[in-house]
């Protein structure tokens, strides 16, 4: 089971790493302002990182090894998107002043590009943290 020191480290990396792509590129692709776009992005980050914290804690219980295999990844991220999805709707249609499909259509652009940067990134972090901590062991 990882720590909560250790999710807290992936949450900020995931999300400071994921708003530098997504809001200059959001930006450009649907004609938004940066400024309310980055505010939007920045709002959905913070309530991404809250359900971060929850869902990959819940998801370590059910999964509680560091190897996973590429299924149970893309479990891990799909749920993480689906969850956030339904609970942001409401609030991308509210602050760009759009109806509920085209919010819908932008969430899920956001969705996807998150669901395979989750997918890259999570690996990446848990062969990361793999490495540190057998050399941390080999002391």
């Amino acid at each position: 089971m990882r720590s909560w020191r250790e999710r807290l480290t992936h949450m900020v990396l995931f999300e400071a790493l994921g708003l530098a792509i997504v809001i200059p590129a959001s930006s450009v692709l649907t004609g938004h302002d940066s400024g309310a776009i980055g505010v939007l992005a920045v709002g959905l980050a913070s309530a991404a990182m809250l359900w971060n914290l929850i869902w990959n804690r819940l998801f370590d219980s059910w999964v509680p090894t560091r190897r996973r295999s590429v299924w149970q990844r893309i479990a891990q991220a799909g749920g993480f998107e689906l969850g956030l999805l339904i609970m942001t709707l409401p609030a991308v249609a509210w602050w760009l002043q759009i109806g509920l499909v085209e919010a819908f259509w932008l969430d899920l652009g956001f969705m996807l590009f998150f669901l395979c940067y989750a997918l890259v990134f999570n690996t990446a972090f848990d062969r990361i943290m793999h490495r540190r901590l057998t050399r941390e062991r080999c002391r």
